[in-house]
């Protein structure tokens, strides 16, 4: 299981305590990738995008300065994974993988829901 995460975001903070206890409670390693130091390669990027249940425009947080700046509201998914790759604040957080399936887990019942 691994979570991109954000220390400073107090939601990816408690996405990263609910990954922890219940990475303990089922026995699974947890990798924390603090992303904004770790950025993610845009060929993760691909993948983590095939990974999620949404559009790939739900992995971009809209209110970042460069989303305006690199004019993204109609880029193509491609452009807004390339986007990501080079500015990885567009990534939206905390993200969170586990058997090849990912979710944004914006709220603790949104991760609950994920982790069963």
């Amino acid at each position: 299981m691994q979570i991109y995460h954000n220390p400073r975001c107090s939601k990816s903070r408690t996405a990263l305590e609910q990954a922890q206890a219940f990475a303990a409670k089922q026995g699974e390693p947890l990798e924390v990738i603090e992303y904004l130091n770790t950025p993610p390669t845009l060929a993760e990027l691909k993948t983590l995008a095939a990974q999620l249940d949404t559009p790939v425009r739900s992995l971009v947080r809209e209110n970042e300065d460069e989303y305006a700046q690199l004019n993204l509201a109609g880029a193509s998914d491609d452009a807004l994974l390339k986007a990501i790759a080079a500015h990885p604040r567009l990534l939206q957080r905390p993200v969170l993988v586990r058997n090849d399936r990912a979710t944004i887990g914006r709220t603790p019942e949104a991760l609950d829901a994920f982790l069963k």
